[in-house]
């Protein structure tokens, strides 16, 4: 009884100190944005005498600061829809034909992606992107598309293993075909998983700095939120109080994503092993 009492005090108490780590760059975030520079200049680490929001402001009517926030929505919005239509689709034909040797080697192929890191890539995808005239918004959501299959294939196929084969084999005898069968049965069941893969890819391609540096550069016009916070954190390196003002703004979408559909990540990863 002693022993589970103290183990649960250990977890609490580690609980606590995670939720700390995590919660202190975020307070830090918000109290310096609110602040101004004199208050910052006083005490870094206390809370504003007052809300001060020319801050926020001043960042907002920054030239472009809308071009660059639709920048980030397009091509966050267009490269999550086409995940969400090719990866259930390309995760069914591999989990119901596993026995063939194709897929097994098309599975095996695109896991193999996973052990790949960015860094070796990166120059070899500059070039290629290069060569096809394609270092624009439509290259950088083919390269989201492509880098997010090894993940969502690995998620969707384990997934899909715990789902009966029984169902596509009653939606046949019905006179359903290959399609109805997925759309109608076998896409509605994977709403967990899809809304795992949804939310992580989200929430990459939202906060990426490195596709967009090596793709969209060359342009202001171009710049993703991130290039555009990197860009004005380096205008503003000495004003502490608007660079953080920048940081809340490009973090507050996400932030609020991830807050409504956490839950979803968790229950999207566990319910195919118990299901």
């Amino acid at each position: 009884m002693r022993k589970n009492k103290l183990l649960q005090i250990g977890s609490y108490t580690f609980l606590t100190i995670g939720i700390l780590f995590v919660l202190a760059p975020l307070y830090l975030t918000l109290t310096i944005a609110m602040k101004t520079p004199q208050e910052t200049a006083e005490n870094f680490f206390a809370l504003p005498s007052h809300w001060y929001f020319d801050n926020f402001i001043a960042v907002i009517n920054k030239a472009n600061f809308y071009t660059f926030v639709s920048n980030s929505v397009f091509i966050t919005a267009i490269s999550i829809l086409l995940m969400l239509i090719l990866i259930p689709m390309v995760s069914y034909a591999i989990s119901r034909n596993m026995n063939k040797r194709y897929y097994k080697l098309l599975y095996l192929l695109v896991m193999s992606g996973i052990f790949v890191p960015f860094q070796a890539i990166m120059l070899p995808i500059y070039r290629h992107m290069s060569n096809l005239k394609m270092l624009n918004q439509t290259g950088l959501i083919v390269m989201y598309v492509t880098l997010a299959f090894a993940q969502g294939i690995f998620l969707c196929v384990g997934f899909l293993k715990n789902v009966p084969l029984e169902l596509d084999e009653a939606s046949n005898i019905d006179g359903s075909g290959v399609w109805r069968t997925f759309i109608s049965i076998i896409y509605p069941l994977m709403m967990p998983i899809i809304a795992t893969v949804l939310i992580l890819n989200s929430l990459w391609i939202w906060n990426d700095f490195q596709l967009p540096l090596i793709m969209l550069n060359r342009h202001p016009d171009f710049w993703t939120l991130p290039l555009f916070i990197y860009n004005f954190k380096s205008e503003y390196a000495s004003n502490y109080n608007l660079a953080f003002a920048g940081f809340f703004i490009s973090m507050l979408p996400i932030i609020i994503l991830y807050g409504f559909t956490q839950k979803h990540i968790i229950g999207g990863l566990t319910e195919g092993a118990i299901k």
